[in-house]
């Protein structure tokens, strides 16, 4: 596994800016696991990436109480939040997996999933943890500290921020 990339995300543009840079280089099978505390911007990277594939103003809802939505793009996008799961065999419940079997998958809040994440996507994992930026002076940036596993290491050059 490669090193980190830490790339700093000024505001919400930015943030957007990063899931539509992602998403051109997804593919079916891929897990893109989105990381980090309520209002750190995971819904704002997945909208990105989701209105990259699909048009700019794409009605794209956080799944919260609806746990999943699908996306019919290229390859097809899994939108999941998990954040109300209690046990991560409610994942099979709404169909993590099969969603994996027929495009790729966007996952807020995949800790609820449990430690060890690789049964997800094998190991065709994108990791972006977004965190508050300690460097930003009016303290409103934010930093994504990316990682990848599997076939994104032939892609990670691509992720720039």
């Amino acid at each position: 596994m490669s090193a980190d990339i830490r790339i700093a995300l000024a505001d919400a543009e930015a943030t957007t800016a990063l899931g539509a840079q992602i998403a051109p280089l997804l593919r079916g099978g891929d897990a893109v696991l989105l990381y980090g505390p309520l209002g750190m911007g995971k819904s704002t990277l997945a909208r990105g990436l989701i209105r990259a594939l699909t048009r700019p103003d794409e009605d794209v809802p956080s799944p919260t109480f609806t746990l999943v939505q699908f996306y019919e793009t290229s390859p097809p996008v899994a939108h999941f939040d998990l954040y109300r799961l209690t046990r991560p065999e409610e994942a099979f419940e709404i169909g993590l997996d099969e969603a994996l079997e027929d495009g790729a998958v966007l996952i807020e809040w995949p800790e609820r999933l449990g430690e060890d994440v690789s049964w997800i996507a094998g190991t065709n994992l994108l990791c972006i943890t977004l965190s508050q930026d300690g460097g930003a002076e009016d303290g409103a940036g934010r930093v994504a500290t990316v990682s990848v596993a599997g076939t994104w290491e032939t892609r990670r050059d691509d992720i720039t921020g």
